[in-house]
């Protein structure tokens, strides 16, 4: 695929960021692309040269949401700092960001997490993404003989598994959980690590 122009770039982005904000105000199902064009004073045929259709357009800015999240964490991926902190920080600042959009818009959460439903493509390269990054700390940590694994993606997808309750959308607009659950639950799993169980 030949990647766009930067003039096509930047009407792609105008054009994702004209389809988040009628999004937060008219919600998912009354969103049009002609809203879009009209919100942005072009017409709906140049929205349909970067987007084919409406379904194509909320997919994308799922995918920009969610990207978000993955290129916050990144950083904490390739630090020169143990595995062990880097695992710990980088669960924290997931949960974090995820509990944020919750606090901050749930209005826009709930829209997000209706599209998403939708979007399940989106949803699976993010998980991917995420599953990609923990298994990178976690191989690190092994070269590091902080523990040792057989499988680092499977003890990856492991572990966001059995922290789902922290960051999974469906329990996100649930009371958070007790200070310190975190905590406890990752010392757990980090001893699981550590003993080679995972």
């Amino acid at each position: 695929m030949i990647p766009p122009l930067p003039a096509e770039q930047d009407t792609r982005s105008r054009i994702l960021e004209a389809a988040e904000d009628l999004l937060r105000l008219q919600g998912p199902e009354r969103m049009t692309v002609v809203d879009v064009a009209r919100h942005l004073g072009m017409s709906h045929a140049n929205v349909y040269k970067h987007f084919t259709s409406k379904a194509e357009l909320r997919n994308a800015v799922v995918e920009l949401w969610l990207a978000r999240i993955t290129r916050a964490l990144a950083p904490i991926v390739n630090e020169d700092a143990p595995a062990e902190q880097r695992l710990r920080r980088w669960m924290h600042r997931l949960v974090k960001i995820k509990r944020a959009k919750v606090r901050d818009d749930p209005k826009m959460f709930r829209t997000y997490n209706a599209l998403a439903e939708s979007a399940r493509g989106a949803v699976e390269h993010h998980l991917a993404t995420m599953r990609s990054q923990l298994a990178t700390i976690l191989r690190d940590g092994d070269k590091r003989k902080e523990w040792r694994l057989r499988n680092p993606e499977a003890a990856a997808t492991t572990l966001l598994n059995a922290t789902a309750r922290f960051h999974h959308p469906h329990f996100l607009l649930e009371a958070a959980p007790a200070a310190g659950e975190l905590d406890r639950t990752l010392q757990l799993l980090i001893a699981g690590l550590c003993s080679n169980v995972l």
